[in-house]
């Protein structure tokens, strides 16, 4: 199977590990990509958002399959077309991919099907943002209704942060945010694979989203995430394909939008009972890199048979006994304004540590050869081990052999768990 995959993250990374390890898998290229997935796969530079250029090269290559990493492509309609030109592929269509693309559309769906959620209201005046903040109290939810890369919300106990973050929001072009009402509970990431009818879930994950330890400072993308998640309902995955996955799915076919692709239920597991937080069209960052460390069975024939309508044929996913955890190492400033081109050490060094592989997000080489930051997150460090306590072990340890000035990493990513 010739495969191309869509992205330059440490999601993309870990995508590429997975399908270029499995026999199934005759030759892989990943446009961008990044460093990391050079070494396993050929990288091509293209922009992934333009829908014509990945056509063209997923037809010069003959790919047999075509896997959309990050939201972008898919909201600026990149399956669309290449589902037009009869290529396999792996990603909702533009219609679907508002389930991420606007937050008040997703709302929407979910009344329609009686999906359990937080209570909102979607603002597009200040008065309306006002009234809406004053309505819900702290702790005040505020959402950017459009794509903000995992750091258009904010949840605060200040009013006046909260009103500043939905003002910021409204300001933009077309501007509408969305305020909820806080759901209390752990938060669960459950990715569920669609082929427009069947959906398969693969292992939950928790993330963690705040830059500091004790889920303190400014929401990030995610600073690590871990699996499995022996505290939560043995019984949840099929709770949420059930009640929420499903309904979602059977809804967008009913409308004439099917969805296939990967549907990401963000969940909060509240003290009245389930709710969704946020759904997302794409594999989770950091989430992916921890759950596909453990997947035993293969992947690309997974992504296949969704992209192709044949889920119902396939057997489900399976996974190792091992825990794994990812620490997600950033580069200075992050999330605000980010210094890059600092010098990288030690990755050689930390995939020595037993159970350990790093994967890159934001590196480039420098013209020395020097492995350099270019964005925000850096790198995620991930390990396994024979239950989280050994994974996360080994994952610090491995963290401490790397080497960026002014690096920043969370010392708490699956602590007492």
């Amino acid at each position: 199977m010739k495969i191309l995959l869509l992205g330059s993250g440490a999601r993309e990374h870990a995508l590429a590990r997975a399908l270029a390890s499995d026999p199934a898998t005759t030759e892989l290229v990943v446009a961008p990509g990044n460093p990391g997935t050079a070494a396993i796969a050929t990288n091509l530079l293209i922009d992934p958002t333009a829908p014509e250029e990945v056509v063209e090269l997923a037809t010069q290559m003959g790919a047999d399959l075509v896997v959309v990493g990050p939201e972008a492509p898919l909201v600026a309609g990149v399956a669309d077309t290449l589902r037009q030109a009869g290529i396999p592929t792996f990603g909702p269509g533009a219609e679907a991919s508002r389930l991420e693309g606007s937050k008040a559309f997703a709302k929407e769906v979910m009344a329609a099907v009686g999906v359990p959620t937080a209570e909102v209201a979607v603002c597009t005046t200040r008065e309306e943002l006002e009234v809406a903040l004053d309505r819900f109290g702290a702790p005040h939810v505020v959402k950017d209704d459009g794509l903000a890369a995992g750091k258009g919300v904010v949840v605060t106990s200040e009013r006046a942060a909260a009103l500043e973050h939905g003002l910021a929001c409204l300001a933009k072009e077309g501007g509408r945010v969305v305020v909820e009402d806080y759901l209390d509970g752990p938060e669960v990431s459950l990715f569920c694979v669609c082929d427009g009818a069947t959906v398969r879930p693969l292992a939950p994950a928790q993330d963690f989203k705040r830059l500091g330890d004790g889920d303190a400072g400014p929401n990030t993308g995610g600073m690590g995430s871990y699996t499995p998640l022996t505290w939560a309902p043995e019984d949840l995955s099929e709770q949420v394909v059930r009640e929420i996955a499903q309904p979602v799915v059977d809804e967008l076919a009913r409308r004439g939008t099917p969805f296939t692709g990967l549907l990401y239920c963000g969940l909060a597991l509240t003290s009245k009972g389930l709710r969704v937080v946020e759904f997302n069209v794409r594999f989770g960052d950091p989430e992916t890199q921890a759950v596909l460390a453990r997947l035993t069975s293969s992947l690309p024939e997974l992504l296949h048979a969704a992209a192709t309508g044949h889920l119902a044929d396939t057997p489900g996913p399976t996974w190792s006994q091992q825990a794994a955890v990812d620490v997600v190492l950033a580069a200075p400033g992050y999330p605000g304004t980010v210094t890059t081109g600092g010098v990288i050490t030690g990755v050689e060094a930390a995939e020595a540590v037993e159970g350990v592989h790093v994967l890159h997000a934001g590196t480039g080489l420098s013209d020395d050869g020097d492995l350099v930051a270019t964005g925000g997150r850096v790198l995620s460090i991930v390990a396994l081990g024979d239950d989280v306590a050994q994974a996360r072990q080994r994952a610090y340890e491995a963290v401490s052999r790397l080497h960026l000035d002014g690096a920043q990493y969370r010392t708490d990513i699956a602590a007492g768990r």
